[in-house]
């Protein structure tokens, strides 16, 4: 298997979290929280990515200085704010040349609200590439895979990613199953804190299991690394005739893993924008056998 982890996102975390203690913290803390940040960074095991490096960061702050961002209000102000726009953007949806393609433009620009990448999240930026949506462009050759699949596919997973744009995830499910009525729909998101990424409580306030079947993935993490998820959800990916998995953290944990997943993300980061030839803030489709 290609390696999942790299020098960037090495020095990324680094610059992020080298000196992330509290003002309170002695030099002989400091000093073992950088030494133990250290050991982390570099112990990385094979098909490890960014994601996992990420939560034992966060539980060594958790566990040296009782560190802890909660993000509830955060996620509900998110949620609130989407479901707010649901009712225009589904319109819109519906009434486009090709449905399907349109909310995934809505998705694609969607995962803007994602506080493990970004340092500053607004509504303003939200609404701002909310409006620009009909506007992302879409590999060709992909969406005609995807929609072959689609076409023959006896049951479909998505993974989602963050809060608020579980709304627009929602949107995707309905508009997709209004096209193929029998396709049998999973959907699966974290299984517990894990910033502000979306959890079951998330995935109720926005009224997602009224539409499908909704799991949690049995972890924390960012992402979604086999090893690490619940049988129940490895076994619902393992069966998929077709995946759909949001957010760069789902794409760094999952590709090269040799299933049939598209993945839909927006280009928040230098490494991403690098990779896949575009600039920030542009959505990508892409699937695991082209990466």
């Amino acid at each position: 298997m290609k390696s999942r982890w790299n020098s960037h996102c090495t020095q990324c975390l680094l610059k992020k979290h080298l000196t992330n203690y509290p003002d309170t913290a002695t030099e002989e803390e400091r000093l073992t929280y950088i030494r133990r940040l250290f050991s982390i960074l570099t112990d990385i095991a094979p098909g490890e990515s960014s994601p996992v490096i990420v939560n034992r960061i966060l539980t060594l702050q958790k566990e040296m200085f009782d560190q802890f961002v909660d993000y509830t209000d955060i996620k509900k102000h998110f949620n609130q704010l989407m479901l707010e726009q649901e009712d225009w953007i589904y319109a819109d949806i519906s009434s486009a040349a090709d449905p399907i393609r349109r909310a995934l433009q809505y998705v694609m620009k969607g995962n803007y609200i994602d506080f493990g990448v970004l340092s500053d999240v607004n509504s303003e930026k939200l609404m701002e590439l909310l409006s620009q949506a009909k506007d992302q462009t879409i590999d060709e050759q992909i969406f005609d895979e995807l929609m072959q699949d689609l076409t023959s596919a006896k049951n479909m997973v998505l993974l989602t990613d963050n809060c608020g744009e579980i709304v627009l995830d929602k949107l995707l499910i309905r508009t997709i199953k209004s096209q193929f009525p029998d396709l049998q729909v999973h959907v699966i998101v974290r299984g517990g804190h894990a910033l502000n990424d979306a959890t079951m409580e998330d995935a109720c306030q926005v009224g997602l299991p009224d539409l499908v079947k909704v799991i949690g993935n049995g972890t924390c993490l960012q992402g979604t690394y086999l090893p690490d998820i619940s049988k129940e959800a490895r076994d619902l990916l393992e069966q998929a005739d077709v995946i759909l998995s949001k957010g760069q953290g789902n794409f760094e944990s999952l590709q090269y893993c040799g299933l049939n997943i598209y993945y839909l993300f927006l280009c928040k980061c230098d490494l991403f924008t690098k990779r896949f030839h575009t600039h920030l803030y542009n959505g990508i489709l892409t699937n695991d056998r082209y990466v």
